[in-house]
């Protein structure tokens, strides 16, 4: 199922949709993952995988990518339904910063707002991920047993 958008919601006590991300949570600041918390996952959800992407970075790869991700999160069991600010839980992947863990919002000087879509994605199965997937590989290995998603998109300029 390549997209499944569903009844699911994803909101964070930091941020509204379509707000302005505090500083502390962005690459001029602390640099912390803000708290996300999400609700009403589809029926015969096991697991959740949660990441960060930047479509407005000007970058596009040979393989046919786009953006900038900022956070690759997942082994989430499927009965956590909230994320705390800072967490180092589950299984992080690899920005594409080159580092693992959360690594906020921080476009280039000069370049304008851009938008920060947080995703949360409901796995049908528990799926055994292995440390360091970008999220490109993450996609393609939880894509057959996606149920559910949605996101909430926040933005962000550096000053």
């Amino acid at each position: 199922m390549g997209f499944a958008p569903t009844k699911m919601q994803l909101k964070s006590d930091a941020f509204k949709q379509d707000t302005l991300i505090p500083s502390r949570f962005t690459g001029e600041g602390e640099d912390v993952s803000p708290v996300l918390a999400w609700e009403n996952p589809p029926g015969g959800t096991k697991a959740f995988a949660v990441i960060c992407h930047d479509p407005d970075a000007p970058l596009v790869s040979s393989r046919g990518t786009y953006g900038f991700v900022h956070w690759v999160l997942y082994n989430i069991p499927g009965d956590v339904m909230h994320l705390d600010e800072g967490t180092h839980l589950y299984t992080n992947g690899i920005t594409d910063f080159g580092k693992t863990g959360y690594n906020g919002p921080m476009p280039p000087n000069g370049h304008g707002l851009h938008n920060y879509y947080f995703w949360v994605l409901a796995l049908d199965k528990t799926v055994a991920l292995e440390p360091g997937l970008n999220l490109w590989q993450l996609l393609e290995k939880v894509e057959p047993h996606l149920i559910g998603m949605n996101r909430l998109m926040g933005r962000y300029k550096r000053e």
